[in-house]
């Protein structure tokens, strides 16, 4: 089928009104107006309080107090850039729902049904890698589609596994193939680039994780979707956490991934670059051929999707097919995906900032689009560094020791703080309360919106992800450092549960155990949970010190999230204790307001990661 025949297919996408010469596919124009109100919104900001802020460098003494100050005000600027673009995001996501678009697009996808007789031949590749879930391949052998055949790309280590995917093979000789490679670098992209290239032929390949349920319609309404633009290198499933989840941590963590799916992904067919995520994609094997196969990075999902986007190709986001996926089972195999998801986007960022930000197909806007959640991860570590600042050098550069006359039961006890300069109190006020209120809702805006009529039920996730990703500070900085200072990402299998555990030598010498810890950030390590409650710990001391109450409720995390790796979301400890930080965080910023009044705390937060 030619270019122009294909484009003749798309029709239904577009605005019955305009002239043939107009003719253009709605989801294919790009819009950078989220973009606009997000810059022109964070330069009033600036305007407004910069000057105040960056004052405060005149009553610095020496070279660190004025590097503290800058830092602070730095990354404070920088954390209200990303509140307003969640405020933004959220605010033409909720437009985007009652859009021209949008109503265009899924009156599309109602039309859509490809002709049994018509249907061309599919690829489904399923990869694992020890983490083989049998009801996850069932799906992929029970879709209603009449010219597909499934690739079980086994790059598993266990024979255990590879007994299970053997035998499940074997109930499906006629649509099932097992696909296994001598060399397995390259990640999961070499295990895809080493199907396609040696046995896998079909002219569109899905690309399938272990954990993953397809619907039955997931080929029937994806394929002609993708042969409706021949712009379109591929079509993004919308996707869901199993509402049956197996454990109580999925079940009660999966509404958080179902809410970011629904908010932030269907606004990027108008308004920003449409992401391969990896899995639960339809792909044209056409383009894949034309990049060169899928970059062999942990991050391939989204180097591919650059890649044939500056060939000038698109993706689409399917939000009416909806697939479903596995939230972590555990604890442990959350953090393990936060290590391979920040790794890799180190390496990703590493390899191919670069180029993107070169590129001449992609807009300005999808470059913005890219980075912003790419950068997001990374930005874990600058808080890291953020709050040792607010708890050693901002206090004590710029503080001085008071008494604090605490009254209990009559008695008053006089407690040393260290409290800050009155210099510094031009910073505070009822607007910098605000922006900083604004900075800490802003990530779980789109939480808030959903579960508004349900606040209960909103009370309880928000403190349950604060407990978990509020407190992934430590183990992000540890991971960013373990690039920088190797180079290398780390393909981690989350259902793998028993691949790199990390076991400690007590005859290493020091050296070599801190190479290992920096080389290795696998959160089985004993050292790295160490050193998560150890600095946990010494920022609860230095916050009661400070008076830094939401600290505290964050430095309680630090040291809670090791602890339920280790003994479990289902722990009747962790039960109670995992309330604590939200709620002394949520006391913290009730005292925060205070701070209109006089009382000078050093007041931030930087919110959540999804």
């Amino acid at each position: 089928m030619t270019i122009a025949e294909h484009q003749g297919l798309a029709g239904g996408l577009v605005r019955p009104e305009l002239g043939a010469d107009e003719r253009t596919s709605l989801v294919l124009r790009k819009r950078p107006d989220v973009f606009v109100a997000t810059f022109l919104a964070w330069a009033a900001t600036l305007a407004w309080f910069h000057p105040r802020m960056w004052s405060l460098t005149e009553v610095a003494d020496g070279p660190i107090g004025f590097a503290s100050i800058a830092y602070f005000v730095i990354f404070a600027e920088i954390a209200w850039l990303y509140g307003i673009y969640n405020v933004a995001i959220v605010s033409f996501a909720w437009v985007y729902r009652h859009s021209m678009a949008r109503r265009y697009l899924s009156e599309r996808f109602r039309q859509c049904d490809a002709a049994p007789a018509d249907a061309p031949a599919v690829a489904v590749l399923y990869t694992t890698c020890n983490d083989f879930v049998e009801r996850s391949a069932i799906s992929c052998v029970n879709l209603a589609y009449a010219n597909y055949h499934v690739y079980l790309l086994d790059d598993s280590t266990d024979p255990a596994a590879q007994a299970r995917i053997d035998a499940f093979a074997a109930r499906h000789l006629d649509l099932v193939t097992v696909v296994r490679r001598g060399d397995k670098s390259g990640f999961k992209a070499g295990n895809l680039n080493h199907a396609l290239s040696k046995v896998a032929k079909e002219p569109l390949f899905a690309v399938v994780d272990a954990d993953e349920i397809l619907p039955a319609n997931f080929l029937t309404k994806l394929v002609p979707l993708l042969l409706s633009d021949a712009n379109y290198g591929f079509v993004q499933a919308n996707h869901r956490c199993r509402p049956d989840a197996d454990t109580k941590l999925a079940r009660d963590m999966g509404v958080g991934v179902d809410i970011h799916w629904q908010w932030y992904q269907p606004l990027r067919n108008e308004y920003g670059f449409v992401m391969f995520l990896g899995h639960g994609a339809l792909l044209r094997r056409s383009c894949w051929e034309k990049v060169g196969g899928f970059p062999e990075i942990v991050s391939e999902d989204l180097a591919y999707a650059i890649a044939i986007r500056e060939q000038g190709y698109r993706g689409l986001f399917a939000e009416d097919v909806v697939c479903f996926e596995e939230f972590p089972e555990t604890v442990r195999a959350f953090r393990v995906r936060h290590v391979k998801w920040t790794r890799g986007t180190c390496e990703f960022l590493w390899h191919w900032m670069g180029p993107l930000l070169r590129a001449k197909n992609i807009t300005k806007a999808e470059k913005l689009d890219i980075l912003f959640p790419t950068l997001n991860l990374p930005m874990t570590f600058f808080f890291f560094l953020f709050m040792i600042n607010a708890q050693f050098l901002f206090p004590f550069v710029l503080g001085s020791f008071r008494d604090m006359t605490l009254v209990v039961l009559g008695q008053e006890i006089i407690v040393p703080v260290l409290a800050l300069r009155g210099e510094i109190s031009r910073i505070f006020g009822l607007d910098f309360f605000a922006i900083t209120l604004l900075t800490i809702v802003a990530p779980v805006l789109c939480f808030v919106f959903a579960l508004h009529r349900q606040p209960l039920r909103l009370f309880r996730f928000l403190t349950h992800s604060t407990a978990l990703y509020a407190a992934l500070s430590p183990l992000s900085f540890a991971s960013v450092v373990g690039y920088a200072l190797t180079r290398k990402a780390r393909f981690l299998v989350t259902g793998d549960v028993a691949a790199g555990r990390t076991l400690e030598s007590a005859r290493a010498g020091p050296l070599t155990r801190l190479k290992r810890f920096f080389t290795d950030t696998h959160p089985d390590s004993p050292a790295m949970r160490r050193f998560e409650i150890g600095m946990g710990a010494v920022f609860v001391i230095t916050a009661l010190v400070s008076v830094q109450i939401s600290f505290i409720g964050v430095a309680l995390a630090f040291m809670l999230l090791p602890l339920m790796h280790t003994i479990g979301w289902d722990n009747r400890l962790v039960k109670r204790l995992v309330w604590a930080p939200f709620a002394i965080i949520l006391f913290g910023i009730s005292l925060g307001g205070l701070g209109v009044a006089g009382l000078q705390p050093v007041f931030f937060g930087f919110g959540f990661h999804f």
